[in-house]
């Protein structure tokens, strides 16, 4: 006797909804590279950046007087 392997509700909602967007999975990993999939980061830039960066008074809105 074979067994037939079970499915849960949510993996055949995912099949269904591949089915029904064949491009979903490449528009998922669009989305992902907008967000996620950076640059490296350029370490001696990001240290001129830092050190060149005027620091700001505690309270913006007191004048130094």
């Amino acid at each position: 006797m074979k067994f037939k392997q079970y499915e849960s509700d949510f993996t055949k909602f995912l099949k269904d909804l591949k089915q029904k967007d064949p491009e979903l999975e490449q528009k998922q990993r669009a989305g992902r590279a907008i967000f996620w999939d950076k640059a490296p980061i350029d370490l001696d830039a990001r240290k001129r950046a830092e050190e060149s960066r005027v620091r700001q008074q505690p309270y913006v809105y007191q004048n130094k007087s």
